[in-house]
């Protein structure tokens, strides 16, 4: 493929990528070193959450967005799964609700605090056990609220409900690679590991098309929006890394195929129906290509190339919602950079002048309120997105409240004291004020003690006292009643 841009009337042509200053940048977080191929970190209005690295199961840190610099070696972090974490994302309708899969083949939702986590958070509202083996995707219905899908190392694609019942679509023959839904949540495509594209109904299971094609390995699949089109990133049988457009209702033979470079890192495809845009991110590079899609040939734009000297483990994405509009940023990135413990933020800007609402470049987009429930999506109705305007409802608060099954909270409450809101020490000072804390609790508490087993042995000395003048009345009674006959 030519690199050389094609100059044409396009309103996108010089976006550029502008990484955020040093300030507002993430540091000392210690980002995990999992060879699998996901992005460890999951982004919304309210928080950035990232796996980390740990020992004796898994664990992830969840950060205000806000809260720039250097995090805390000591920070809080979500740590209740027995085995390394390898996927996490963000509930689309709830600010507060994360997901999370992991090698223990478990699934589990958690609720953040609105102010943010101040001890470690190891009890999930909910549980979700089905796969056999560990699950290493998952992914959130796009316009129903309460609807998990997982994917695990079983061949299995898990549908979750808060209600905790569970069905499985069984089409697969080999370790699932990536899931995507269609805008309105009706479609689901997948890769797979036997080099297959399926384009699946989610409710019956039924695989409606499926792609073999020979001449490239597919790796990542993505729909592209409204457009009826998906988008695939692979390899071709020389093991260069490719992009092949397809026509979801024919995939017998891809629309176009353009090879991108030879180096062997994955590529992930990141797609923006709002600006038709998409953003292609290979795993290890420093850099971000970003195309424009039309229907109609060429289909592929090529705009331009975001460079960066520092490797990319994963991108975490901030929805539409939480950009700054009045800054025209279109898209934003969350970079991690495993060597450094750094997250970097870069924002995608479309340059203009004017400081005022670009009503063009942000047209209506899906909010944060579902369209469907998750009855009426079994029934089968279909529905698109709740759109909502960036002019006025980006900063509108969410009414939408989560509800899981209840759990019995376990007690950690002894002397009016909650040990479990007992946050860790974090200096040697405080470490030292705790120490003796504790010695001068247990002094107290041993003199207690002694107090108590006095009390004890004038009790237990006045039960005698009280029996053996029991035992004299008892006597008396007697010889008097003897002394009378």
């Amino acid at each position: 493929m030519s690199w050389r841009p094609t100059y044409r009337s396009s309103k996108f042509r010089n976006v550029y990528g502008k990484v955020a200053n040093r300030e507002h940048c993430f540091e000392g977080i210690p980002i995990t070193k999992n060879v699998h191929d996901n992005h460890f970190c999951a982004v919304n209005a309210k928080f950035l959450a990232i796996v980390t690295e740990s020992a004796g199961g898994g664990s992830f840190v969840v950060i205000p967005v806000t809260q720039f610099g250097r995090i805390d070696p000591h920070y809080p972090k979500v740590c209740g799964h027995q085995g390394k974490v390898l996927d996490i994302k963000w509930n689309p309708f709830h600010d507060n609700i994360i997901a999370s899969c992991s090698e223990d083949s478990s699934v589990r939702i958690w609720e953040v605090p609105d102010s943010g986590l101040r001890r470690n958070l190891t009890e999930s509202v909910l549980e979700l056990y089905g796969h056999s083996r560990r699950v290493g995707l998952i992914e959130w219905h796009p316009t129903t609220s309460g609807i998990l899908f997982s994917a695990g190392y079983d061949y299995k694609v898990m549908k979750s409900f808060v209600t905790e019942s569970v069905k499985m679509i069984d089409c697969h023959t080999d370790v699932i690679l990536c899931m995507s839904f269609n805008t309105e949540g009706s479609l689901l495509a997948t890769s797979c590991k036997d080099k297959k594209l399926r384009v699946i109904e989610p409710r019956s299971g039924k695989v409606l098309q499926e792609a073999n094609f020979k001449n490239h390995k597919v790796n990542r699949v993505v729909f592209l929006g409204n457009m009826k089109r998906l988008l695939t990133t692979g390899v071709s049988r020389w093991n260069t890394r490719q992009i092949a457009l397809w026509d979801q209702e024919d995939l017998s033979m891809p629309i176009i195929e353009e090879e991108i470079d030879g180096l062997s890192g994955l590529l992930f495809p990141f797609y923006d129906a709002d600006t038709h845009m998409l953003y292609l991110a290979g795993k290890g590079d420093g850099n971000i290509r970003y195309y424009e899609i039309t229907l109609e040939k060429p289909y592929l734009q090529y705009l331009m190339e975001f460079r960066s000297p520092a490797p990319q483990k994963g991108l975490g994405v901030m929805p539409k919602h939480g950009l700054d509009v009045g800054a025209c940023e279109v898209f934003r990135f969350y970079k991690l950079v495993t060597l450094k413990g750094l997250i970097e933020p870069i924002s995608m800007i479309v340059p203009r002048r004017s400081e005022t609402y670009q009503e063009d470049i942000y047209p209506m987009t899906p909010g944060t309120e579902p369209a469907l429930s998750a009855d009426e999506w079994l029934s089968g109705i279909n529905r698109g997105p709740v759109l909502m305007s960036l002019k006025e409802g980006y900063n509108r608060p969410n009414k939408l409240v989560f509800k899981a099954p209840v759990k019995e909270k376990k007690g950690g409450v002894v002397n009016g004291i909650d040990l479990l809101e007992n946050v860790p020490p974090r200096t040697e000072n405080e470490l030292l004020r705790m120490f003796f804390r504790q010695q001068e609790e247990l002094r107290r508490l041993k003199d207690e003690l002694t107090q108590k087993d006095i009390k004890i042995r004038q009790l237990e000395l006045e039960l005698n006292n009280i029996r053996n003048n029991i035992r004299l009345g008892t006597l008396k009674n007697k010889i008097k009643i003897t002394l009378r006959g």
